[in-house]
């Protein structure tokens, strides 16, 4: 609309034309409709605070436990912090491969930073991921490329977890006393990891099946989100990452098989060396079932880095592998301690010396 001048030549201000969507937020008194990515954040907090709403008996009975970590075997929570930390390296050394490079700061630092992000926030994974990538960008590694490699790590990381409790057959099958609970995950962990092998194979090797995901997850998301521009190409796109995903294992696939098996025996170990800190001596097979059901349940992280939901877990588990629950409390503890917290204090630290060296990213 045009401009009006005053009687004393001074401009008012500009009027601004009135369009469906004004007129109704001012018949509502100034309404408008919040962002869509307001309302997931909404939506996340929500799901978190439910969350914590349902396991905070739970989890007030472990953070309650916090002080008798003093008690506990200095020697043996060492070894547990140390076991840790070589499952962490196995981690870096892993997209170290899938990454192409040789060096250790950018990926170290950018993997402590993305793993802080993605375990203090709700649904923090994508967020982590971003940051991540963003740091190895800035770093100088191309990280986009190596986006298949990551993913095949990812993938390669929840077969490993499947796959353990067939490990646990032979103590189960030999007569090993054995909880009804545990035995039913075991078996279901045995079904679980045969679907999903046969599931890799089938993907990995023909393009039919995936294509044909990839058409019917597009029609649906066309029909879900009707009003959007229409979803195109996805199978296609399906079938790209799924090679980027073979490329980037590469010729290196038996040694980024042996840090796989390296990150989760080093960090089973963790969980092991908790538990001598606290005295206890269970079967290390049983405890071994109880780690990997924990693992796959923390898959889903309701919570930001399925704090309390993992504890409740694990802890009861534990308990049901013959662990004195007094004992598989404080062991759970000892066990967050160098999994979750030390490595969030740890990604804080390499933010810094990242953007010390290279500026933010």
């Amino acid at each position: 609309m045009w401009e009006r001048k005053g009687s004393a030549g001074s401009r008012a201000p500009k009027a601004r034309a009135v369009g469906p969507t004004d007129s109704g937020a001012a018949a509502r008194g100034g309404w408008t409709r919040p962002p869509k990515s307001v309302v997931r954040r909404i939506v996340a907090l929500l799901v978190t605070g439910l969350a914590f709403y349902v396991v905070l008996p739970s989890l007030s009975a472990v953070l309650g436990s916090w002080p008798r970590l003093a008690t506990l075997s200095g020697i043996w929570l060492f070894v547990a912090v140390l076991s840790e930390a070589a499952s962490f390296v196995c981690n870096f050394g892993i997209e170290r491969i899938v990454l192409g490079t040789r060096g250790w700061f950018g990926v170290v630092t950018a993997g402590l930073s993305g793993n802080a992000i993605t375990n203090a926030l709700p649904g923090g994974a994508a967020a982590g991921a971003a940051v991540q990538f963003r740091m190895l960008r800035t770093a100088g590694i191309d990280a986009d490329a190596a986006v298949g490699g990551l993913t095949a790590t990812s993938l390669l990381g929840v077969g490993g977890l499947l796959l353990l409790p067939i490990l646990t057959l032979p103590a189960i099958l030999g007569g090993a006393p054995v909880n009804h609970r545990l035995e039913s995950a075991a078996l279901l962990g045995v079904a679980g990891f045969v679907v999903y092998l046969a599931l890799a194979v089938i993907l990995l090797a023909t393009d039919r099946p995936l294509r044909d995901v990839g058409k019917a997850a597009q029609w649906l998301w066309n029909k879900i989100r009707r009003p959007r521009p229409r979803l195109v190409g996805l199978e296609d796109r399906l079938l790209a990452q799924r090679d980027e995903i073979r490329r980037g294992l590469g010729r290196d696939w038996k040694q980024v098989l042996i840090l796989v098996v390296g990150r989760l025996g080093f960090d089973y170990l963790c969980l092991l060396a908790a538990l001598r800190a606290t005295g206890s001596q269970p079967h290390v097979w049983l405890v071994l079932l109880a780690y990997s059901t924990a693992g796959v349940i923390g898959l889903v992280p309701i919570t930001p880095g399925d704090l309390g939901v993992f504890e409740a877990s694990l802890s009861g588990l534990l308990v049901l592998a013959g662990v004195n629950p007094s004992s598989a409390v404080v062991a759970t503890l000892a066990y967050r301690l160098a999994q979750y917290w030390l490595p969030m204090v740890a990604g804080a630290i390499a933010y810094l010396l990242f953007r010390r060296r290279y500026g933010a990213a």
